[in-house]
């Protein structure tokens, strides 16, 4: 089942997908904003990657699909813990060209949906490197997240370190945002 949002539709992954998927770990912009451990990967390293995908339940991960362009990027509920009812949530948008154009916004809008209304979650959490002022704007100023800690000195970028900080958005707040936003109404 695809998750249909206003701008984008969340589908599985393919292997199709992984040649562009690969260009966007291996860019060092991109890698940058990350709060994971970015390194050079290989075709090989990317396919196998992709193989695993079948066998693992707790972990979803979605293309990130547009009528503009097709495969933009993914975005991923991870770290399910069916008895707390909680996850991690996260996204990169690949294709540069459709950055700030509102596809990051639909996608985690479409994310919570599924997470909140189909997966039946209480709350989803995230990390946001500190200089990445743009998720910070999108998670936290257009989405509803709340900050909820700091890790400090927690990501070595750029020959210093930023703070790691903590994010998360409970069911209930994103049942008001819809409702005080209306963003599925229009």
């Amino acid at each position: 089942m695809d998750v249909i949002g206003k701008k984008v539709r969340l589908r599985a992954l393919e292997r199709k997908d992984m040649e562009d998927l690969r260009s966007f770990h291996n860019d060092p912009e991109i890698g940058n904003l990350l709060g994971g451990w970015s390194h050079p990967i290989s075709s090989e390293q990317q396919n196998l990657w992709f193989d695993k995908l079948a066998f693992d339940h707790m972990n979803l991960r979605f293309a990130i699909d547009t009528e503009e362009d097709g495969f933009i990027g993914i975005s991923t509920i991870t770290n399910i813990d069916l008895k707390n009812r909680s996850a991690y949530h996260g996204i990169i948008i690949g294709k540069k060209n459709m950055q700030g154009h509102g596809y990051g916004r639909d996608t985690v809008m479409t994310t919570m949906k599924y997470a909140f209304e189909e997966l039946q979650l209480h709350r989803l959490d995230g990390d946001i490197v500190e200089h990445n002022t743009s998720s910070y704007k999108l998670y936290v100023g257009k989405c509803g997240w709340k900050e909820e800690g700091r890790k400090r000195d927690h990501a070595f970028r750029n020959n210093r370190y930023y703070d790691r900080l903590i994010v998360g958005i409970l069911k209930e707040e994103y049942m008001e945002l819809c409702k005080e936003g209306g963003y599925w109404n229009s």
